[in-house]
């Protein structure tokens, strides 16, 4: 059974989520609040990542009852995103899968809810609308095979 865990943290909150074979073991989060009126500053937002992301970490395992040694692949948020929250995360992420010894992958963030929303729902060939405020994409997958789904996307 896979078991990977998830760096995640393109935007004001930071999780780190662990799964196995598509099941959440573990899921904390932490969310940067700004002042009301104010929106969110990239090296402020990064200053808040560095903050927790230890953390998060500590609890994402704890919560999965998992030592690094039962992670097979360390996956993370490469974009689009918050430049500055993006390379707090990915230089952690990174750190973590040299430590471990482990594969690391980098995730599109649309992709991954995309995904997510494919897992849940367990929908097939989906069509999706990912609209965002700093992003929009067009996407819909095609599985010729079930283990590996074909994902194509335009950015507008």
């Amino acid at each position: 059974m896979t078991v990977v865990i998830g760096f995640e943290g393109s935007a004001n909150k930071i999780g780190i989520g662990i799964i196995r074979d598509g099941e959440v073991l573990s899921n904390p989060r932490r969310t940067y609040i700004t002042p009301p009126g104010q929106g969110f500053m990239p090296s402020d937002t990064a200053r808040h990542h560095r903050a927790v992301i230890l953390t998060v970490l500590k609890e994402s395992l704890e919560q999965a009852e998992l030592k690094p040694a039962d992670i097979d692949c360390v996956a993370y948020t490469k974009g689009p995103g918050m430049g500055a929250p993006l390379v707090t995360v990915a230089i952690v992420a990174r750190t973590v899968a040299q430590l471990w010894g482990k594969p690391l992958l980098g995730v599109n963030h649309c992709i991954g809810h995309i995904e997510m929303g494919r897992l849940i729902t367990k929908a097939n060939n989906p069509t999706v609308l990912y609209v965002s405020g700093g992003n929009t994409q067009v996407g819909f997958s095609l599985i010729l095979d079930k283990k590996k789904p074909l994902i194509f996307y335009s950015r507008y």
